[in-house]
């Protein structure tokens, strides 16, 4: 068996690519068992996030199991293989194991320290286990991952004033509304007339942000009407109206700036949309959906500037330094996880040999118990019997435990091979073992 990840970041892939490979919440129970299909696939989990896709496998050979996970992503996203391949990383065993702890912590994120991916983090081990896809391997590396990004922001500083995507996005409007009016530095957002097209997590995000940034009023428009108004009454000294989506070209004709954060699969806002309003000032567009809300041809217009998540790097790059050193405190907490787990995975070498031992005492105690049935004759009670063959299997139990915890307990894999050897020759279990 093998670990390994496959997958696709913003810093492998342009968002036009990440877009494709997203895998919504409602279609992640298809995909799972599609890459289960695949006879080389033992467990699989995927992490679908506007900057991430990836997929943690359990293989049963790593050439022909990374293939299928290929043909899987080609599937997914319409893109030839080799098309893909040059945005593809590939992690095996040890790198895997690492890559998904740093991911958890927040270390390989866009924004170095954010705490959602955490939350994401959690939510691909809850739809692993709805759906059946994650076994006992990949069940404790997840669910350790998830324990290692909350100790890692418990622990060390890098959770402390953690900014987010959504902070990312108010702070890049702020420096683009600072550079129209001459100044390259982050200015309040008092005089934008804003939107926020969206009412979920991020828009919450993005509302406590713009509050935070003297924003003196916003626009929430929202498919549901009385969700974007559930959200606004978690801000009260934040002056907020609620509007459905309907009247999206009315916000885009009156306001200066606008955020975008829908589950839409195709853009709701284009340029043949932009083209036929009649805009009263110029439009600064800030997309941090994937799939994007906002095509690409929306920022050829006159007077239309458009960011996707892709563009947030300008505003990452300002504060990013200081929060590395930060991240340095969380690196000898990730070698110390990654220790446990691989640990514990060596110690699954054992289970094969264990096994067969175990079946071959077995064997000898039903043979050695039959025939002490048979001398004790037909007077023998279902109670006694049950009591002897209870007291068989104890002596069993007890006879294996010693040799199991020490084969299982934390060692060197050299230590480890050295005492499964012994234990082969000792007892001559030299017969291919059965699966654990």
């Amino acid at each position: 068996m093998h670990i390994a990840v496959v997958g696709l970041s913003h810093r492998t892939a342009p968002v036009e690519i990440r877009e494709r490979l997203s895998i919504p919440e409602q279609t992640m129970e298809d995909s799972l068992q599609r890459l289960r299909a695949d006879e080389q696939v033992i467990e699989a989990s995927i992490l679908s996030t506007c900057n991430r896709l990836e997929i943690y496998t359990l293989l049963r050979h790593p050439e022909r199991g990374i293939s299928a996970v290929g043909d899987f992503l080609s599937q997914q996203s319409g893109l030839a293989v080799e098309e893909l391949r040059p945005h593809l990383f590939t992690f095996h065993h040890e790198e895997a194991v690492g890559h998904l702890l740093r991911v958890a912590a927040g270390l390989d994120s866009l924004v170095l320290g954010e705490g959602q991916i955490l939350s994401q983090v959690k939510k691909m081990v809850r739809l692993g286990q709805e759906h059946r896809s994650v076994g006992p391997i990949l069940n404790r590396l997840l669910n350790q991952a998830v324990s290692t990004g909350k100790r890692v922001r418990t622990e060390t500083n890098l959770g402390t004033g953690a900014v987010s995507i959504s902070s990312a996005a108010v702070e890049l409007a702020q420096l683009k509304v600072g550079q129209a009016r001459g100044r390259d530095e982050l200015v309040p957002l008092d005089q934008e007339q804003v939107a926020v097209v969206g009412a979920g997590r991020m828009a919450r995000l993005l509302l406590q942000h713009l509050q935070a940034k003297g924003c003196r009023g916003v626009v929430v428009l929202n498919r549901t009407v009385s969700r974007a108004e559930a959200l606004a009454a978690d801000f009260p000294t934040l002056p907020v109206q609620c509007r459905p989506l309907d009247d999206l070209d009315h916000c885009l004709s009156t306001c200066s700036l606008v955020f975008t954060s829908t589950g839409a699969e195709e853009p709701i806002i284009t340029a043949r949309r932009l083209e036929g309003l009649n805009r009263r000032s110029s439009l600064m567009l800030i997309d941090i959906g994937v799939p994007r809300n906002i095509s690409a041809d929306a920022a050829e217009l006159p007077g239309v500037d458009s960011f996707d998540v892709d563009d947030l790097q300008e505003v990452v790059a300002r504060n990013q330094e200081a929060r590395r050193e930060m991240a340095a405190e969380a690196e000898g907490l990730l070698a110390e996880e990654s220790r446990l787990f691989l640990e514990w995975w060596d110690g699954l070498e054992a289970v094969p040999l264990v096994n067969r031992l175990r079946l071959q005492l077995e064997d000898i105690r039903e043979q050695e118990l039959q025939k002490a049935l048979s001398r004790m004759g037909p007077d023998l009670s279902a109670r006694e019997r049950k009591v002897v063959e209870a007291l068989s299997k104890g002596i069993i139990n007890k006879i294996l435990h010693t040799p199991v915890t020490k084969l299982r307990a934390p060692q060197p894999r050299q230590q480890r091979l050295a005492s499964m050897g012994v234990l082969r020759d000792l007892f001559e279990l030299h017969d291919d073992p059965p699966e654990a």
